[in-house]
């Protein structure tokens, strides 16, 4: 079993665990003997099962299992050991065992709770605030279905939640925003990059496009979805003006994966300032990094990018030779772009397929009729790619794989999650269940060019709710905490940096981290052994813990977050600093 899977089982048992307790209470307090002995059984095999889903958790990191090991299971233990000898020496009257019943209830609900609404880190001030939580609930319940307490006990049950609420309240109150760090926005001046050699002008506006044959309402650039294909031979000097025609909520342009200077990047409030309706924003920045990539706004991009602001940049070695296909895959008002294309190619003809998912969730691509080789993944050529037949690929949001082949006598086709989009020929071939690619595994290996490392980091990926605020949000947090609260992580120029990402929620969390790629080192304990991969998405998924590295060679303020766009908007964002 995954740990993925263990974190969904032991959610679904900490339920059953809850449920039997509580309505073995509620059916005992309605004289219910039978049905209540039943439930309870039910509670206390279900509490026993997560003992042993709490334990593989722990072997598996000490992320996954923290709050359950410290709060969980102290608080499901007192449950049992309260409810247990009440079963084991019944009264006659299973009216008396309610509220015993009930205590451990509410003892697993508050556990249940932890790791709903706060879940990692594990802290005393949350552990506080659930015994007061189980505490009061007990002390209502004993009150109107048990025999009324002494004085003295009502008196002692107060005094417990009351001063584990306020300890809990203030253990758990958060800190303010997170402190700003002194750092260096990297070059300022596009011009420094010299007098450009291809220069383009992109105007952002709100559109009706066609898609599958009907109008959908778009924002879009130059009034098509996606953007028009900006393209560069390597040492160009490229310049892009971006103005904005009438998107009220402001625009930029973010350039993804390509390593941009700082300044350049894009992303408001970070390094400029979102360009409103009239203004405009000029880039500038040198073709020196050979690939296949896309550009979109990072202005409110959730909404941004979904309505279509987004388009291909594509950098060449030099002027192409054979067919060079760009294919970015996207979901416009529930309708999937790009529509299919089919044209003629010559056999024996170099073909190169440019695939880009623009999208917030993971595709499936897979190429039928010939063999093929995965020639870069995230704009890095790998080493010693070899020949894949009836293989898928998939492709994290804001990824790009470029698959090359040489066109045979007989049609080829590419499918995107069953659908074919690009084909020179009808292929009647199902990909369904095909073996998917492990890009770690894949290609000829090479040393890793670091030995040691002058910063580590460790992101822990999960949900919670999120107080800070104005509103209470139930957010996406890192660490515990949401943007804009998340701390920065800060590093020196020339530092070789190592990142822990670790997923404890049950959702993929695609990641990006602007301005580098970063070697991919091993995913889940087991080291990476194909070709060096150097990637800037790459989708962590539920239990997964991934260790990757650069090095810290472009100076700035860089922007760290979940590409599901709408996970980064509820909190997944936080930031690269250079001191």
């Amino acid at each position: 079993m995954t740990v993925g899977s263990l974190l969904a089982a032991d959610l679904v048992i900490a339920v059953l665990a809850a449920a039997g307790w509580l309505g073995g209470g509620a059916a005992s307090a309605a004289r219910r003997r039978p049905l209540a002995l039943g439930l309870a059984a039910a509670g206390l095999l279900a509490t026993l099962a997560r003992a042993v889903t709490i334990t593989a958790l722990a072997r598996a990191g000490w992320w996954f299992a923290a709050e359950k090991v410290l709060i969980a299971a102290p608080l499901s233990l007192a449950g049992v050991v309260v409810a247990g000898p009440r079963l084991l020496r019944l009264p006659g009257d299973i009216r008396a065992v309610a509220v015993p019943l009930l205590f451990a209830g509410y003892a697993d609900s508050a556990a249940l709770l932890v790791t709903v609404l706060h879940g990692y880190p594990a802290s005393a001030g949350v552990g506080l605030l659930a015994v007061a939580g189980v505490v009061a609930a007990t002390a209502v319940s004993w009150r109107f279905l048990g025999a009324p307490p002494s004085r003295t006990v009502s008196r002692v049950a107060v005094v417990v939640a009351v001063a584990a609420l306020l300890t809990g309240t203030g253990l758990a109150a958060a800190p303010g925003a997170a402190p700003a760090v002194p750092h260096d926005h990297g070059p300022g001046d596009a011009r420094a990059v010299g007098e450009p050699t291809r220069r383009f002008t992109l105007t952002a506006g709100t559109a009706t496009v066609r898609v599958s044959g009907r109008d959908v309402a778009a924002w879009a650039f130059d009034g098509q979805v996606p953007g028009p294909e900006l393209t560069a031979v390597v040492g160009d000097v490229l310049e892009v003006t971006l103005r904005n025609r009438d998107i009220a909520r402001g625009v930029t342009l973010h350039w993804h994966g390509y390593d941009v200077p700082n300044s350049q990047d894009g992303v408001p409030g970070v390094t400029q300032a979102a360009v409103l309706p009239g203004q405009e924003f000029v880039y500038r920045f040198r073709a020196d990094q050979a690939g296949t990539y896309w550009y979109h706004t990072h202005a409110v991009s959730d909404v941004g990018v979904r309505m279509g602001l987004y388009g291909v940049l594509v950098v060449r070695p030099a002027p192409v030779t054979g067919v060079d296909v760009t294919v970015p895959v996207h979901t416009l008002s529930g309708r999937p772009l790009p529509a299919p294309r089919t044209e003629s190619v010559r056999a024996g003809t170099p073909v190169r397929l440019r695939l880009i998912n623009t999208d917030s969730t993971t595709h499936r691509y897979a190429l039928a009729g010939t063999p093929f080789r995965v020639a870069a993944i995230d704009g890095f050529d790998l080493r010693g790619p070899t020949s894949l037949v009836d293989t898928a690929v998939l492709i994290p949001a804001g990824g790009r794989y470029d698959l090359v082949f040489t066109a045979p006598a007989t049609p080829v086709a590419l499918f995107v999650d069953g659908r074919a989009v690009y084909s020179t020929g009808a292929v009647p071939t199902a990909t369904g269940a095909w073996p998917v690619l492990d890009p770690l595994g894949y290609g000829a290996s090479a040393p890793a060019p670091w030995s040691r490392f002058d910063r580590s980091f460790t992101l822990v990926l999960d949900r919670g709710l999120d107080l800070r605020g104005l509103l209470p949000r139930y957010a996406h947090t890192v660490n515990g905490a949401a943007d804009p609260d998340i701390p920065p992580q800060v590093v020196r120029l020339g530092d070789t940096v190592r990142f822990t990402i670790v997923n404890r929620s049950q959702t993929v969390h695609p990641w990006h981290l602007h301005g580098h790629h970063v070697l991919v080192l091993s995913r889940n304990g087991r080291p990476a052994t194909g070709s060096p991969l150097w990637l800037d998405s790459f989708d962590v998924r539920p239990g997964e813990v991934w260790t990757v590295a650069f090095r810290a060679d472009n100076p700035g303020m860089w922007a760290n977050h979940c590409h599901n766009l709408a996970h980064a908007d509820a909190g997944m964002t936080l930031h690269l600093m250079y001191a």
